[in-house]
């Protein structure tokens, strides 16, 4: 199973993408201003393991660009803000002022809204609800929550055993029949989904 590790800053990124591993032309000024505009939105955010939010963000960007060789500006610019709108003070109308409407859009499909109520059911209920949305979404949003979770899962073994049992069960139910239609994504979770069947 491949992991996508490599990069850490927007530094590292711009490097990788500037030598031209991803095959294709990439708006590298484009990527760098989603880059740095999230870091910022994000702040001295973590993410559980301990990483600055930066690094998962930048798994995402390479996910796309080394996986299915994504290229689009407006996805790999909503694979860099897809957090920002659940996860910061950033809004969709802040997204849209900096970015336009087509990364805005992109962004607000993978935005899980708030849960109605503060307990544990209620959260799980609004994750379930927004997960079976996303069999809606358009191919590009869909692009971009794959990245997000194959990011997130890819070192599922760092998490909690409690927390990987229910994010592999989740992320079979959901995430993989979302795979079905991207042949690079299906491969990559078929393999990740052995590398984790003990949690079944």
């Amino acid at each position: 199973m491949e992991l996508f590790t490599h990069w850490r800053t927007w530094d590292e990124a711009r490097a990788g993408l500037a030598a031209g591993e991803t095959g294709g032309e990439i708006d590298l000024d484009g990527l760098g201003r989603a880059a740095e505009t999230a870091r910022c939105w994000h702040g001295d955010q973590l993410r559980p393991t301990g990483d600055p939010y930066i690094v998962h963000l930048l798994e995402a960007l390479e996910v796309l660009t080394h996986g299915p060789g994504v290229t689009d500006t407006a996805i790999l610019s909503a694979a860099l803000l897809h957090d920002v709108v659940e996860d910061t003070p950033a809004t969709l109308a802040d997204v849209e002022a900096e970015f336009g409407p087509e990364v805005t859009e992109l962004v607000d499909w993978v935005t899980k809204p708030p849960a109605a109520g503060t307990g544990r059911q209620a959260k799980r209920a609004a994750t379930s609800a927004y997960l079976r949305r996303l069999r809606d979404a358009p191919r590009e949003a869909v692009l971009v929550k794959l990245a997000d979770r194959a990011s997130n899962v890819q070192t599922l073994d760092r998490m909690p055993p409690d927390f990987q049992r229910r994010y592999y069960a989740e992320t079979l139910t959901y995430i993989v029949p979302l795979a079905e239609a991207e042949p690079w994504f299906k491969a990559w979770y078929a393999a990740w989904r052995r590398r984790f069947a003990h949690l079944v």
